[in-house]
């Protein structure tokens, strides 16, 4: 299969046949948009967490620099999802698509592996999903706080829903007294 024939549902099956019983909710979006009508296609799903790095690892053999976008985080309640936003074929017009892999993890257990010994742009990402959510990012090459102060409380994490969230650190003035 040469990358100039490759399709989305290429892909997807690659990975799914990669990772067979680990791949959960896929799916491929096409929308389009501007006066040119362009396409744009979004392949979406999880991925057992232990699996991630396998994963990201798998989307170079569809090419030789994968664009990474961000992850993005959210408190789910009882876990945490993290997904990863990648591009395949950036700045290849009408051949751009967006890969989105999804981990989920437990609330009692937050941890994932790093991926920047493969993806080094990786890091500012993975730095804030462990101060703003508390995830542990295992094996994290740069540990230090980026986002919130040095003196800002440890157990604190601004973007949590729980316990652990911002709440207990915020003064409502229109309360009352302070």
């Amino acid at each position: 299969m040469t990358t100039n024939t490759i399709t989305p549902e290429d892909i997807l099956s690659s990975f799914q046949m990669k990772f067979p019983k680990s791949i959960t909710t896929p799916r491929i979006e096409r929308r389009t948009g501007g006066t040119l009508k362009t396409e744009f296609i979004h392949l979406w799903f999880h991925i057992e967490t232990r699996f991630l790095k396998d994963a990201v690892k798998h989307l170079f053999s569809f090419e030789q620099y994968p664009h990474f976008a961000v992850t993005s985080g959210y408190d789910l309640g009882d876990t945490i999802e993290l997904v990863y936003h990648f591009s395949l074929f950036h700045g290849e017009r009408g051949r751009e698509l967006s890969l989105n892999i999804t981990v989920v993890l437990p609330k009692d257990n937050p941890v994932v592996d790093t991926i920047t010994d493969l993806i080094p742009g990786a890091l500012i990402s993975e730095q804030e999903k462990q101060e703003m959510l508390g995830v542990k990012i295992h094996g994290i090459p740069k540990d230090v706080r980026v986002f919130v102060a040095d003196d800002f409380p440890k157990d604190v994490y601004p973007w949590r829903r729980d316990e652990t969230g911002p709440a207990k650190l915020v003064r409502n003035l229109h309360e009352g007294d302070v």
